[in-house]
């Protein structure tokens, strides 16, 4: 993961979107507080469901749902 401030970004995106291309995830910082990610389309759906692990019913088959998910964006 790499971590840059607004303004790094902005004054060099091609550099982070090509950090980005190769499968990193780049961390955008404002004032020193993390106000955004730069991950690829290919990993947004993993990201999402990670996030939402412990929000989930007890009950579902975390692994399956992830599976899903990842049949439905290929």
């Amino acid at each position: 993961m790499t971590t840059a401030t607004a303004t790094e970004v902005q004054n060099n995106f091609g550099r982070y979107l090509k950090l980005v291309q190769e499968g990193q995830e780049v961390v955008i910082l404002k004032n020193g507080t993390e106000v955004a990610r730069l991950i690829s389309k290919d990993k947004t759906v993993s990201f999402l469901s990670e996030s939402l692990v412990g929000v989930l019913l007890s009950d579902v088959d975390e692994k399956a749902v992830r599976a899903e998910r990842l049949e439905r964006h290929v």
